[in-house]
């Protein structure tokens, strides 16, 4: 028994390193700027934050680096939907990154308040986090994507404004953009994205954000020559990827009814008076006057389908071809 455990060892510890090195940890250091306007005129002065993201790699070892998609959770944190995407990519031989700016926050739900951490925050933790995964020697620097749902789905579709990448400053660039119904509530002054593909997958029933508004959008942006694209699924709302029957959340804010338009600087301005929101009690009294509250939220069996094919095949066209 004993020369069958001193044989069994160092299989064991090999084993071990393996799991070890296919799920990682990694810290890196942030900002909290509240808007898109204090990233583009005031990064420097922000309030540093510690962030943090969980690395994983597909099963199988490969002998080059591999591609990554970095994801990013909704106002709700991650969801089990979130990880089967991420399990699905990495099944397809691409690294996965999930993003925690809830958690290095220590906020674990924005529901209703939408202050504690924004769409800022979570652009810039994404490419603090991009900055450091491009120069793993594990992974394929040139190609990396971005996904994210309902806020975080914002988070990957502004992430290819050139406003907001350049006041960054990070020279490495998202390969694609895949956003789940997010918040198409502008309209910009500035349309000048990335050359990488965007696509929007939205539920034409969605009370929380506008299937409408986000068609505007990707209209505006792509008539100016980008590759921006979007999906609108019948009969689904918010979160239609979901398992389960659909809920209420009486305290979600169901900003149908708000449009605001984006100066070249980043700050969104009132529909009155044009006064830009660049605090958060300037949000919340803008909020106060246009959004409603009281939102449905659940899955569509069809439409929860055809998002997971859509996503394999968008990552498989942009990441493995």
């Amino acid at each position: 028994m004993v020369r069958i455990f001193i044989l069994l060892v160092p299989i064991i510890l090999i084993v071990f390193s393996i799991l070890k090195a296919q799920v990682e940890k990694i810290s890196f250091e942030s900002a909290n700027p509240f808007s898109f306007y204090h990233v583009i005129t005031d990064l420097h002065n922000q309030e540093k934050q510690d962030c943090y993201g969980i690395l994983r790699f597909p099963d199988q070892l490969y002998q080059k680096p591999v591609p990554l998609v970095i994801g990013i959770s909704g106002s709700k944190n991650w969801a089990d939907h979130h990880y089967e995407y991420m399990q699905v990519f990495r099944e397809m031989g691409i690294a996965t990154f999930e993003l925690h700016s809830f958690n290095s926050r220590q906020v674990q739900s924005t529901v209703g308040e939408q202050v504690s951490v924004t769409t800022a925050m979570m652009i810039l933790d994404a490419y603090r986090a991009l900055d450091i995964l491009a120069n793993d020697k594990r992974i394929d620097e040139q190609n990396i994507a971005i996904i994210g749902w309902s806020l975080g789905g914002g988070v990957a579709l502004f992430s290819a404004w050139m406003p907001l990448i350049d006041a960054i400053g990070i020279e490495k660039r998202f390969k694609a953009h895949l956003a789940f119904y997010p918040p198409c509530l502008v309209k910009m002054n500035k349309i000048e994205f990335s050359e990488s593909p965007i696509h929007i997958l939205i539920g034409e029933n969605d009370d929380w954000v506008s299937s409408d508004a986000c068609y505007d959008l990707i209209q505006d942006i792509s008539s100016q020559g980008y590759d921006a694209g979007i999906t609108i699924f019948e009969n689904a709302h918010h979160g239609f990827d979901r398992v389960g029957s659909l809920q209420r959340e009486y305290n979600g804010y169901s900003l149908g009814n708000c449009s605001f338009k984006m100066r070249e600087d980043g700050a969104l301005l009132t529909s009155i008076l044009n006064i830009p929101i660049t605090s958060p009690i300037r949000q919340k009294l803008a909020l106060a006057w246009c959004a409603d509250r009281g939102t449905t939220i659940g899955g569509n069996p069809e439409a929860r389908k055809a998002s997971f094919s859509y996503s394999k095949e968008f990552m498989r066209l942009h990441l493995l071809k």
